[in-house]
């Protein structure tokens, strides 16, 4: 590849980065880097109705948090206005755009008209300059909209990078509006002006935007812009099979950090949905950029599925390391108002609980027993802590007071109470785990002592007993 390769992620803050936008983010991103080229952020803010500086702020947040960083930008529209409006003055007077003062009632009535004659509703080209023709006086108040003389005939044609060969007739396409009545440029011009200044060689975004392709390409052209390969990716749909809502995964990406799930576990997911290497399912961030490429993109819809992102979280889980576990564990229990100070520290329980879950909120669960003043459900006291296995728990707790505290003694004291009580060893276990955590399950229980300390253990079986 000659020349060097520019990638764009172009967002509207007009909500939340989700699960789609963060995927065109990520192979946008990961396209850059394979080719050595740029990836440029930029902020399509022309809607200014619904844009808003707090969902920029979510754009923002999310790409940092996947930390895909940009080499240029972020350009936001608002702030090119100028250079639209030159531009579009240039093509007023090249004769590639022309003052249209159709009123919006007037609008109304062609489409109304051609819906009842069963016609495309579509923009007639009244206003449109044609040798020959010879054009109404402009209408006094009227302030005039600016159209783009789009070719009449012939066919707009690419290759898609994901979808192959496109092809829609020019006759297909009215002559879009450009500049609003007010003069504020619209979306599929200012998009093509970027493109052209920032030198985009490849726009990789989904595939909603194909119907905008056409217009863009004969923008382009008639800007004399070199026009760059396009790959449209096709959309996310939900675990049911349905298109994505916020019900299954359109949440905003920083919802994904709330639930406990680490940026490369998602980003791996977010690699394996529509895009593959052969049967690879787990792989770093720096293995799927020297794979990437938009030949094994599938055209066809991808399905998230929630259970292999927990499955994925769960192995990048067992992979992280404990000290930056604890930190965030520590500071999940400090919004939940419980202090991690007020317990065992937190690393040994990471060890022992990390493989055990999927997600940081269920290691925040898991271990936030081990920091509150517990209160068992008396179900599970009921069940659980019958006469005989409080006689074993005070017999232990003895035992305990004198034991070295470390697995093998405190191992030993659990067997020689089973023993002398005439006990399996569940028939002490369990009951040991709910009278100190409230829950039937844990990791291997004389771990779990070591890890709680021994006072912490003896003032638990003191309050219960």
């Amino acid at each position: 590849m000659s020349q060097v390769v520019r990638t764009r992620f172009a967002p509207s803050p007009t909500g939340y980065l989700h699960i789609g936008g963060a995927r065109t983010a990520l192979f946008s991103w990961a396209y850059a880097r394979r080719h050595g080229g740029q990836f440029i952020l930029r902020i399509e803010d022309t809607d200014v109705a619904r844009s808003t500086p707090e969902a920029v702020q979510a754009i923002l947040d999310g790409m940092k948090w996947l930390d895909l960083g940009h080499d240029e930008g972020p350009f936001y529209q608002m702030q090119r206005m100028d250079r639209y409006k030159a531009v579009i003055a240039q093509m007023l007077e090249q004769g590639h755009a022309y003052r249209c003062y159709t009123t919006p009632e007037e609008l109304d009535a062609l489409r109304e008209r051609q819906r009842a004659n069963n016609e495309k509703p579509r923009y007639d080209g009244r206003w449109r300059p044609a040798p020959g023709k010879t054009l109404p006086a402009p209408p006094a108040g009227v302030q005039p909209v600016i159209r783009f003389c789009n070719p009449v005939d012939g066919v707009v044609a690419w290759d898609d990078q994901v979808k192959g060969r496109i092809a829609i007739a020019n006759e297909e396409l009215d002559d879009l509006i450009i500049a609003r009545a007010d003069g504020t440029p619209t979306y599929n011009f200012c998009v093509c002006v970027d493109d052209w200044d920032m030198g985009i060689t490849h726009v990789i975004r989904g595939d909603d935007h194909v119907n905008n392709t056409p217009r863009q390409i004969n923008i382009l052209r008639a800007l004399g812009a070199t026009v760059p390969q396009y790959a449209h990716l096709s959309m996310i749909l939900g675990d049911d099979g349905q298109k994505l809502s916020k019900r299954h995964g359109a949440v905003s990406v920083m919802q994904y950090d709330e639930d406990g799930y680490l940026p490369e576990a998602v980003i791996n997911y977010l690699a394996r949905l529509g895009w593959s290497h052969g049967d690879d399912e787990i792989f770093s961030r720096e293995q799927f950029v020297q794979w990437f490429d938009l030949d094994h993109i599938t055209p066809s819809a991808a399905q998230f599925n929630t259970e292999k992102l927990r499955w994925l979280n769960a192995h990048y889980m067992k992979q992280a390391d404990n000290v930056w576990l604890a930190a965030d564990v520590a500071s999940r229990l400090a919004r939940r108002g419980v202090d991690p100070e007020a317990g065992p520290a937190l690393e040994p329980l990471i060890a022992l609980y990390k493989d055990r879950v999927a997600t940081l909120v269920e290691l925040a669960d898991a271990l936030e027993a081990f920091y509150i003043d517990l209160h068992v459900a008396p179900e599970l006291l009921a069940q659980h802590l019958t006469d005989p296995a409080r006689e074993a728990l005070r017999k232990l707790s003895a035992r305990l007071e004198a034991a070295a505290w470390d697995k093998a003694a405190l191992s030993a004291a659990i067997k020689e109470t089973c023993t002398e009580c005439g006990l399996k060893m569940p028939q002490v276990a369990i009951p040991l785990r709910v009278a100190l955590l409230g829950q039937p399950q844990t990791p291997s229980i004389d771990a779990v002592l070591e890890a709680f300390g021994r006072d912490r253990v003896l003032a638990r079986l003191s309050r219960l007993l």
